[in-house]
């Protein structure tokens, strides 16, 4: 009696798999699959592998435990399980999420998956994201008031920043239905994650009680919104060519022209600023927030100092550019000297050299007698940078050398005995200069 050979996968779900692939992957391509052991991505996993030796490519899977459900270590060992019947390695990443964590259960789950993808040594990170997620992707970003950038949703190939693999979604053409059907013809097994069941997440709301509603009056509806957002994805496309085109005439490094900001229509300026924006990989503001910020570029009066938080990012206009910078942390206290050639100081982020040299910088031995600590601005500090001249506020010092105000605050100083010797980018205490063939520290900012 013959054996009874196993179904293969669907030739329509293999097909779309396989001309995504065509399109990004070259031959002996190092690719990964995200394999929760749910239904897509283990429908995924049997593609790939018929697929795997023509052209030839490496597949490994990742398999992320956050350790949520009582069932997760249940979950790994069945991805462990059917890997190893597939001679796919597989390594499993187990991750700690706290329940009280302030972004919410679901948004921290999401944080660490992508944290260990973007850890992942691969060409490509292969996500089973399909038709149906698409279209709920697309209700969502509608109902949050998102853009184009929003409503284009899921791209099929993307590279997110700071990940050394591009992520790719091969089944993201498919309908959910169609895969089910799929592995249910070839017998196949998955784990079913019992929170998709829990109504209190939004996702899972919509995709039991809203979805299967619009589907019933508009059917085909999934395939229309996941249409839809591959055209919001073409405007943002155009949009992008807009901003960059703007930005050769409006951007320098890290610095956007106010003048240029203003010559343009608000609908255009609001676009090249959120090009400004994600520059910096910083997650976008409110559109009240962005507007804000728009107003004060561009309509603040030309020497006035404008400073708008942005979450981690602040953005400072000055002297007529609009710079993004870190905001600022909470002041270290200073930190004393003790002879170190290098001196770690927190409140300015940075790490001070103390050169030994002769005839230059600070007198050795006034700093060594003395307690020599190195910190950032309280307030009130002044200078004397000349031999016989005034001591001059440094708040004026810093004005006059074009300090950039978010610079101000993060600048190193030394003090000895309480008095600034130094201050970085000024100069220093002209009374406490070494004389020629006088033993000397010079102080300056690593680079």
């Amino acid at each position: 009696m013959a054996a009874t050979r196993k179904p293969l996968p669907n030739k329509a779900v293999v097909g779309a798999v396989a001309e995504v692939l065509s399109r990004y992957v070259a031959p002996h391509a190092r690719l990964t699959l995200a394999l929760s052991g749910g239904l897509d991505s283990v429908v995924l996993l049997h593609v790939l592998v018929a697929l795997r030796a023509a052209p030839p490519f490496d597949l490994q899977a990742v398999h992320v435990h956050h350790g949520l459900s009582p069932r997760a270590d249940d979950w790994a060992d069945f991805c462990t399980r059917l890997c190893a019947s597939h001679a796919v390695d597989l390594t499993v990443h187990r991750v700690r999420i706290a329940c009280d964590d302030p972004a919410g259960i679901e948004a921290a789950a999401r944080r660490e998956r992508q944290r260990v993808f973007a850890g992942l040594d691969a060409d490509f990170l292969l996500t089973a994201h399909q038709l149906d997620d698409q279209a709920e992707t697309l209700v969502l970003q509608l109902l949050r008031g998102a853009g184009p950038k929003g409503l284009a949703a899921m791209a099929e190939m993307q590279h997110p920043p700071g990940w050394q693999a591009a992520q790719l979604r091969p089944l993201l053409g498919v309908a959910r239905a169609r895969i089910l059907e799929d592995a249910q013809r070839q017998g196949l097994a998955w784990v079913e994650d019992e929170s998709n069941q829990d109504n209190r997440y939004r996702r899972n709301a919509l995709r039991q009680q809203v979805m299967p509603l619009l589907v019933r009056h508009f059917p085909g509806s999934q395939a229309t919104l996941a249409r839809a957002a591959t055209l919001q994805a073409e405007v943002a496309g155009l949009l992008d060519d807009l901003a960059r085109l703007d930005a050769i005439n409006a951007i320098d490094g890290g610095r956007l022209d106010c003048v240029a900001l203003a010559r343009l229509s608000m609908p255009r300026a609001r676009n090249l600023l959120r090009h400004f924006i994600e520059q910096h990989g910083q997650a976008m503001p409110s559109l009240r927030r962005l507007d804000e910020a728009l107003h004060q570029l561009r309509d603040a009066q030309a020497d006035a100092r404008v400073r708008v938080g942005l979450g981690a990012l602040e953005l400072w206009r000055f002297r007529g550019g609009a710079y993004l910078v870190p905001a600022p942390d909470t002041p270290a206290a200073p930190v004393r000297w003790q002879g170190e050639a290098t001196v770690w100081v927190p409140a300015a982020g940075v790490n001070v050299h103390m050169d030994v040299v002769t005839g230059a910088g600070l007198k050795r031995d006034v700093l060594a007698a003395g307690a020599a600590t190195l910190g950032v601005r309280q307030g009130g500090e002044r200078l004397r940078l000349h031999a016989g001249g005034p001591h001059r506020s440094l708040k004026n010092l810093l004005q006059e050398h074009a300090i950039p105000p978010w610079q101000r605050a993060r600048l190193p100083l030394l003090w000895c005995d309480g008095r600034l010797a130094w201050a970085a980018g000024i100069g220093f205490d002209a009374d406490l200069c070494a004389a020629p063939g006088e033993p000397g520290v010079l102080p300056r900012m690593a680079n």
